[in-house]
């Protein structure tokens, strides 16, 4: 609660500094969204008007989110090598996806050898082929790239995204020798024929489930997809973060069918190992959070290597709505707003009714500027008004007899704290060498240690975010003419000791525009909103993704109109996110506003 924080759903979109961003050694487009809605709403990818691509049907155009059935024509006798590569890359945009029509343009040795499931190229725009030395060349638009699990990997830079394709003769017709090991699609084909969805991991501890964003195609097999992602494992960063409880070596049958019941059978090749109850429970979790995503599977049967997996209270399936205490938004979180009003005094409630605590920080005046509540609604953690200590209480009365005690000292300039699910308190302090990320385990009586964090420590940072299962870390760091958005990894061990953190993605202003950055806020476990100020009257509220992958496109970005303060909102996303002002608070999905009666608002936000 820098101010209150939040994120957009929908409402209208502008155009204003899009964001891209950046790992340490490359260039990572986060919001690729935008390289979609530029392609879609400005025409600039379309397929071409002659070739080989024969549209069958129009379905797409019916409403039912089904895509445009696409038929591509194989190689023509006597084309050129220019024609054999436009049309390679047509084929590759067969629908249903499929890739044996591409393959009648590569040559004998390359049909065996080509892997197109190996990577995913997407582009917004290409450039008619051109002749080269042994072959042709195709130059890509703003080309990106997901690895084999569907996650996205990053830009590909301008050397890469022209396609170099070396031609050999074989009974006199032009083939290619060497095509990149991946599925090479228009931006705006992939937008509808592929989902983004979550596979689901632990954290280190095994309290709480991790989502990672992927990328498979809608469809039939959605449920094998997801099965398959969850057996690949994490990757990357997210390998140091997280764990699964799938066992090694396992494989998946040809498909995962689904009953009249909705009741998916997983059925799992390979050995079956000796687990026990707790470790079954927890696969079992992942595969249940992971698998509610396909709206036609209500329940799961496991089987590895033929045994059936053992269901916990003996029934026959296990619902997909099981899982719930490894809930990565909190178990049985507190939905409440929490906040502080003009005289410094911590509020609680629901949007329109919005009253004083009756636990110390709401009862008498602290001279406190900013507050985080934990998950369960019960502790606040509130920063002096000089932003060098932090105070603790109850939030209410009768709680810990009331006591207020101060947990931290000698800080320089605290930002908002933040609360994880293990109970753990996160803070920054602003000093005169750069910002420092401080964790406290043990709140009240343990004492702060600082983990450093590539990226963030050391710089001028002016708001922070912790997801609640204390994986991700999104910073805000202010530069001369615009801010960047620095996201990490924390690594924490199997015993819950924070031991370091490593950086993901720095997302910054793609069109060098001048972005200041006032509030931001999680809108889910994966994704984040950030508020900038527009004109004096006017506020853009902004959706990005923490991990690389792009965001929906409906969620691209909105505007606020009037004063506001800061933003609320929760990765909780049936919670609605709220600009704030100082009596009322606007929905920023709906734009509906709420009054704010008796209470003069200062900051406003969800627990943790």
């Amino acid at each position: 609660m820098t101010g209150p924080r939040t994120g957009p759903r929908t409402g209208p979109r502008t155009g204003r500094s899009p964001l891209r961003s950046h790992p340490p050694a490359r260039r990572v487009a986060v919001v690729a969204a935008v390289l979609l809605v530029l392609g879609l709403a400005a025409g600039c990818m379309q397929m071409p008007a002659s070739g080989p691509v024969v549209e069958t049907d129009t379905a797409s155009g019916s409403g039912d989110g089904r895509a445009t059935a696409i038929d591509p024509v194989p190689p023509q006798p006597g084309a050129s090598a220019i024609q054999v590569a436009q049309g390679f890359l047509e084929a590759m945009t067969a629908t249903p996806i499929r890739s044996s029509v591409a393959q009648q343009y590569l040559a004998e040795d390359a049909r065996t050898s080509w892997d197109p499931d190996a990577s995913t190229i997407i582009y917004t725009d290409s450039m008619a082929p051109v002749s080269v030395p042994g072959g042709a060349a195709i130059a890509l638009t703003s080309a990106e790239r997901l690895d084999d699990r569907g996650a996205w990997v990053g830009d590909l830079g301008p050397r890469a995204s022209t396609l170099r394709l070396r031609m050999v003769m074989e009974d006199g017709e032009f083939r290619i020798a060497d095509p990149p090991d991946a599925l090479v699609v228009p931006a705006s084909w992939f937008e509808q024929r592929f989902r983004s969805v979550s596979l689901y991991f632990f954290d280190r501890t095994g309290q709480v489930l991790v989502p990672e964003s992927v990328f498979v195609p809608r469809g039939e097999q959605l449920a094998s997809n997801l099965v398959n992602g969850l057996l690949a494992g994490p990757a990357g960063a997210a390998r140091l973060a997280t764990r699964s409880f799938l066992p090694d070596g396992l494989g998946l049958g040809l498909s995962v069918p689904i009953d009249d019941d909705g009741v998916a059978d997983v059925e799992l090749t390979g050995d079956a190992p000796v687990r026990s109850a707790d470790a079954n429970a927890l696969m079992l979790a992942q595969l249940a959070w992971t698998m509610r995503q396909d709206s036609s599977i209500a329940a799961i049967r496991v089987s590895i290597g033929g045994v059936p997996v053992p269901l916990p209270g003996g029934v026959s399936a296990y619902s997909v709505e099981g899982g719930a205490p490894y809930d990565p938004t909190g178990y049985q979180s507190s939905d409440l707003l929490y906040g502080l009003d003009r005289a410094g005094l911590l509020v609680s409630g629901s949007p329109g009714d919005l009253e004083r605590v009756s636990g110390p920080l709401g009862q008498d005046a602290f001279g406190v500027r900013s507050v985080a509540v934990d998950l369960a609604g019960a502790t606040a953690a509130a920063v002096g008004g000089d932003g060098t200590s932090v105070l603790q209480a109850p939030v209410r009365e009768g709680e810990d007899q009331g006591q207020v005690q101060e947990v931290v000292s000698g800080a320089t300039d605290l930002l908002t704290p933040s609360w994880d699910v293990a109970g753990r308190l996160w803070l920054v302090d602003r000093t005169a060498d750069g910002a420092r990320v401080l964790h406290v385990d043990e709140v009240g009586s343990g004492q702060p240690r600082e983990v450093r964090v590539p990226g963030v420590t050391g710089r001028d940072v002016v708001d922070v975010l912790v997801s609640r299962d204390a994986t991700r870390l999104v910073a805000v760091v202010r530069g001369a003419r615009s801010d960047r958005l620095q996201t990490a990894r924390i690594l924490v061990t199997d015993q819950g000791r924070v031991r370091g953190a490593v950086a993901d993605t720095r997302i910054v202003s793609e069109d060098g525009g001048r972005l200041r950055v006032r509030d931001l806020a999680w809108t889910s476990p994966t994704t984040a909103s950030l508020l900038s100020t527009v004109r004096d009257d006017l506020v853009e509220v902004r959706t990005i993704t923490v991990d690389g992958a792009p965001s929906g496109l409906s969620t691209l970005s909105t505007t606020v109109r009037g004063p506001v303060r800061g933003l609320a909102g929760s990765p909780v996303v049936d919670q609605p996110t709220y600009a704030v002002g100082r009596s009322r608070l606007v929905d920023v999905s709906s734009g509906g506003e709420v009054a704010v009666t008796g209470v003069v608002l200062r900051s406003l936000g969800y627990a943790g």
